[in-house]
């Protein structure tokens, strides 16, 4: 009698595992650790993308193309690399594509002293030329910047039409010893084909220490420069009409930076958490 008694535990388990398995049936996969952080970081990517797609969204903004570097090299659907040695401002870099690196969903846009193809330094710079251009929206990246005297970062965009950079934009410059300026400029040509620029400068934190955000919003009748957020600089003059490309790179030396001396430290990188386009409805959407 003992032993059917120490059974009955035994007998009522099979009967749960066999007689009523569709009622009980457990899928092992439900417990897997791996599924169970796939499902969490899908859920996370979601969630983060929703958050950028919303980001501007109650001020009319649409996301239509974000860069978040999430691949291990760099999509060159989207960007070309350059790689020559930079002819334009006396500048001493060449422009190679073994300087381009993604490290933790970071862009990493390198800049060495080295002998290198005829140049002493090397450098890195991608633009989005025939592959992604727009007209009108608001750009943003959010980057850390390089610094060191001769040392010439920036974020800008120029006309969509070959062997052409006028008008310009430049969303960011920085004067590499500089490192807590941060400048906002436009260049065009007046009807004379004589060249204007309109520009201005924030003096605020280093911005080689940590990220930052800097923005553009582009409309027909204005142009609007932000730092984290905070309207900087803005301008009701000759808001280019055209489809224009991103450009990012940084120059070293050159006629506004001047040259690295004893004090610049190498490498220097220019560091990039992403960048992204928003528009509102009708503004250059096609």
């Amino acid at each position: 009698m003992k032993k059917l008694i120490l059974c009955l535990p035994c007998l009522l388990l099979i009967f749960l595992l066999h007689g009523h398995s569709k009622t009980f049936k457990i899928n092992p996969s439900s417990y897997d650790h791996r599924t169970f952080n796939r499902t969490h970081e899908q859920l996370d990517i979601f969630l983060q993308q929703l958050a950028i797609k919303n980001k501007y969204s109650e001020d009319g903004w649409t996301l239509i193309w974000q860069e978040e570097f999430h691949e291990d090299l760099l999509d060159t659907k989207t960007w070309n690399i350059e790689d020559w040695a930079s002819e334009k401002n006396n500048e001493l870099q060449y422009y190679t594509p073994k300087n381009i690196s993604i490290t933790a969903n970071q862009l990493q846009l390198i800049s060495n002293k080295e002998d290198y193809k005829g140049r002493s330094y090397t450098s890195a710079a991608i633009h989005t030329k025939d592959k992604f251009y727009f007209r009108y929206g608001k750009v943003e990246m959010r980057a850390k910047l390089p610094s060191g005297q001769g040392i010439f970062p920036a974020f800008w965009m120029m006309p969509n039409i070959d062997n052409t950079w006028l008008p310009e934009i430049d969303i960011l410059e920085m004067l590499g010893d500089k490192p807590y300026e941060i400048w906002m400029v436009q260049h065009w040509l007046d009807n004379n084909q004589q060249l204007v620029s309109r520009s201005s400068s924030y003096q605020g934190p280093n911005y080689a220490e940590n990220f930052h955000t800097y923005s553009l919003e582009w409309a027909p009748d204005s142009l609007k420069w932000f730092i984290d957020g905070e309207l900087r600089f803005q301008t009701k003059h000759s808001s280019p009409d055209m489809d224009m490309y991103l450009y990012v790179n940084t120059a070293i030396g050159g006629d506004w930076p001047g040259n690295p001396d004893e004090t610049t430290s190498f490498q220097q990188v220019f560091e990039i958490d992403y960048m992204r386009v928003y528009q509102q409805k009708g503004d250059g959407q096609k």
